[in-house]
């Protein structure tokens, strides 16, 4: 059976309403307004509420001579970024030219679980120290949820500023010093490095695309990737891991399939597996905006 996590409203995040294609958020004092192809249903709040946003995001549109840019119209005094605190955290919060601000709210209950995991395992104050792997890392909320429980994290990504902006929320949340590995390298090859090395890991996180580039352009291809990715990282696990996390996003794939490449670790280790969506719940609690997918294993 799919479980369905749920990110409910915050202090300094709230999804206000969606429909038609879009969402209206808060993220600290400042409402957005962004695309989002899940939202195929009504709104709840009149135009005026929408047109009201500090920051819109337009998609491209066909005109003359091609296809145009995508853009944010912002209303004065919204600046280039700023912090909001969400799950025990701190986050830079930008506006990118690809509509995203750094932050995945659904990923707070992915994050607590990661957490969880790290602290039972560990045993308690002088138990085992783990070390994680969290592969397409991007702007770091997972690594900082393993740091945050006192585990060591390697925080691999493609893009330098990606991890740039990571680095500026561990600073932000008070785990600028926190043992985290930061590395810029293509996923795939990395893991066939630390294969060499002999390295391993007591839990491995990942978040891959459905299509990107790694920092020396290397191809990125889900259809074509992903089950190598994941035969090398279960190479890279320890002889006593605690959880391996899979979280996916415009794949179109089921969390089903997620589920049927994680069942090797149940016949080599034991434990359970965990399967379903991510969502965002409504500030009216009347509806949920479907995120991605997921499927954990623990044991």
């Amino acid at each position: 059976m799919n479980e369905i996590l749920i990110t409910k409203a915050s202090k300094d995040y709230e999804l206000i309403d969606s429909g038609k294609g879009e969402k209206l958020e808060r993220y600290g004092q400042f409402v957005l307004r962004r695309p989002d192809p899940q939202a195929l249903w009504p709104r709840f709040l009149n135009k005026e509420v929408w047109e009201k946003a500090d920051a819109i995001f337009a998609p491209p549109r066909a005109g003359q001579g091609g296809v145009g840019k995508p853009s944010w119209t912002l209303k004065s005094g919204i600046p280039n970024s700023w912090q909001i605190n969400f799950g025990g955290l701190k986050f830079v919060i930008k506006l990118t030219a690809f509509k995203h601000t750094g932050l995945f709210p659904e990923q707070l209950s992915n994050w607590e679980w990661i957490e969880e995991r790290v602290r039972a395992a560990a045993g308690g104050t002088g138990g085992r120290q783990l070390s994680i792997l969290n592969l397409f890392g991007y702007t770091g909320g997972a690594s900082l949820a393993v740091a945050k429980a006192g585990a060591s994290v390697t925080h691999v990504d493609g893009s330098k500023s990606a991890i740039t902006w990571a680095k500026g929320n561990a600073e932000a949340s008070g785990l600028g010093s926190a043992p985290i590995r930061w590395i810029l390298d293509d996923c795939r090859k990395f893991l066939e490095r630390e294969i060499k090395r002999g390295n391993h890991y007591d839990g491995v996180i990942m978040d891959p695309p459905a299509f990107g580039h790694g920092p020396n352009k290397e191809l990125w291809k889900i259809e074509d990737h992903f089950l190598k990715l994941l035969e090398l990282s279960f190479q890279v696990l320890s002889l006593n891991p605690a959880f391996f996390l899979i979280n996916g996003y415009a794949s179109g794939y089921s969390a089903v399939a997620y589920e049927n490449n994680l069942k090797v670790l149940v016949d080599k280790f034991g434990g359970k597996i965990e399967k379903g969506e991510l969502t965002i719940m409504e500030s009216t609690g009347k509806r949920l905006l479907p995120c991605g997918i997921f499927a954990r294993w623990a044991d």
